[in-house]
C-alpha cells in the first residue's frame, strides 16, 4: 500500500536558465528558495524591501522599484528608539535615521536597475490579511507596534486580483520581456486562526489563478500544495508547527528544479553542487599535503567552470580554495 500521494508540478512552458536574472519578493519562504538559487550561482536579487507577506505591500514594492522611489526623512517613523519604514522589514530599522534612509534608497536603486533587465520575478504571497493604519494605509510590517493601532482586514479575491493586476500592468510596460512566477507560502499563519488561515490561503490561490489565466507571462508554482497536500505530515514542520523544516524545503526545491529550471542549467547545478560540497568539507588536518592537493584540485575545477561559463561569479570559491585571483590560476 502506498501511503504517500506524490504530486508532480506541471513543467513550465518557459524555463529558467543560469544566464537569467531573477528578482524575488515576498514571504520568508521566498528567502529560502532565493538562498538556494544564489548558492547554485544564479543571478538573484532577493527581497529588496525585506520579508513581505500581504499582496498589497508586495505589489507596492514592485511599483516602487519600477518608479525608482526615493525615500525621504518624512517617510520614516520613530518607535521604540528606532527609525523604521512602514514599507519595509525591520532589518532596515536603526537608531540613526540617515542609516535607514541610505540602506533603503541603496536597495531601491539596486532593485530598479535589476528589475529593468530581469528575466523573471518570483512573488510569494503569505497572507491575504492586511493591517491598515488610520486613513487606510496598509503596512508591510507592524514593527512590534501594538496591533490595536491598526485595523486588521481580510482582502477579497477581487481586491487581490486588482492590486496585483495593476502592478503587473506597470511591470510589463517597464520590462516587456519579464516572466512572473507566483507561489503561495506554505507557512501557516495560525495566529490568525486555523479557519482564518485557510480562508486567507484560499483567497490568495483563487486570485493568483485568475491572474495566470489573464497573463500568459505569469505561471504558478505549487509550493503550498506540495507541503500541505503532498507531504501533509507534522514531521515536515519545524518545532513551531508553522514553518516547513529543512527536509520539506529541500523537497519543494527539488520539485522546483524539475518544473522550472531547464536541463542545461540542471546539469550545471550538479557541477556547482560538487564545488559547494567541497567548500563545506571540514579538513581533519588543514596543513596536510593531502588537503593541499584537495584544495588545488577544486581550484582547478572552479577555474575550468569559470572558463566554460564566464557569466558565473566564482571569485569567492577561488579565494577559498586558493587564496588567489581566479584569472591567475594556471590549469594547463
Amino acid at each position: 500500500m502506498d501511503f504517500h500521494a506524490e504530486f508532480f508540478p506541471k513543467p513550465f512552458i518557459s524555463k529558467i536558465n543560469h544566464q537569467h536574472k531573477l528578482l524575488l519578493a515576498g514571504s520568508c519562504f521566498t528567502e529560502q528558495i532565493g538562498a538556494k538559487l544564489s548558492k547554485h550561482k544564479f543571478n538573484v536579487l532577493d527581497n529588496p524591501n525585506g520579508i513581505l507577506f500581504n499582496p498589497v505591500s508586495i505589489a507596492d514594492s514592485v511599483r516602487s522599484y519600477i518608479h525608482h522611489k526615493t525615500y525621504k526623512p518624512e517617510d520614516l517613523f520613530w518607535y521604540n528608539e528606532l527609525w523604521g519604514s512602514w514599507d519595509h522589514h525591520t532589518r532596515f530599522s536603526n537608531i540613526d535615521r540617515e542609516v535607514v534612509l541610505e540602506g533603503i534608497n541603496d536597495s531601491q536603486a539596486k532593485a530598479h536597475g535589476f528589475l529593468k533587465s530581469a528575466d523573471w520575478i518570483l512573488l510569494t504571497l503569505g497572507s491575504a490579511f492586511v493591517y491598515e493604519m488610520e486613513g487606510g494605509r496598509v503596512v508591510a510590517n507592524c514593527h512590534k507596534v501594538p496591533t490595536d493601532k491598526f485595523t486588521k482586514k481580510l482582502l477579497s479575491v477581487e481586491e487581490v486580483v486588482k492590486v496585483l493586476g495593476d502592478s503587473l500592468k506597470e511591470l510589463f510596460e517597464f520590462n516587456p520581456g519579464i516572466k512572473v512566477i507566483f507561489t503561495i507560502s506554505p507557512v501557516r499563519h495560525l495566529r490568525d486562526g486555523f479557519i482564518e488561515n485557510n480562508f486567507s490561503k484560499a483567497t490568495l490561490i483563487h486570485a493568483v489563478h485568475q491572474l495566470i489565466e489573464k497573463y500568459n507571462a505569469a505561471q504558478y508554482f505549487p509550493a503550498y500544495e506540495l507541503i500541505i497536500d503532498d507531504l501533509r505530515d507534522y514531521r515536515f514542520f519545524a518545532e513551531d508547527m508553522v514553518h516547513p523544516n529543512y527536509a520539506a524545503t529541500n523537497y519543494v526545491w527539488e520539485k522546483f528544479i524539475q518544473a522550472a529550471i531547464d536541463e542545461s542549467s540542471q546539469k550545471l547545478m550538479k557541477e556547482i553542487a560538487v564545488i559547494n560540497a567541497a567548500r563545506d568539507h571540514k579538513a581533519f588536518n588543514p596543513t596536510s599535503q593531502q588537503h593541499k592537493k584537495f584544495l588545488q584540485a577544486h581550484l582547478e575545477k572552479v577555474k575550468k567552470l569559470q572558463m566554460e561559463h564566464d557569466y558565473l561569479d566564482l571569485d569567492e570559491e577561488a579565494r577559498y580554495f586558493g587564496g588567489v585571483d581566479i584569472s591567475r590560476v594556471d590549469i594547463s
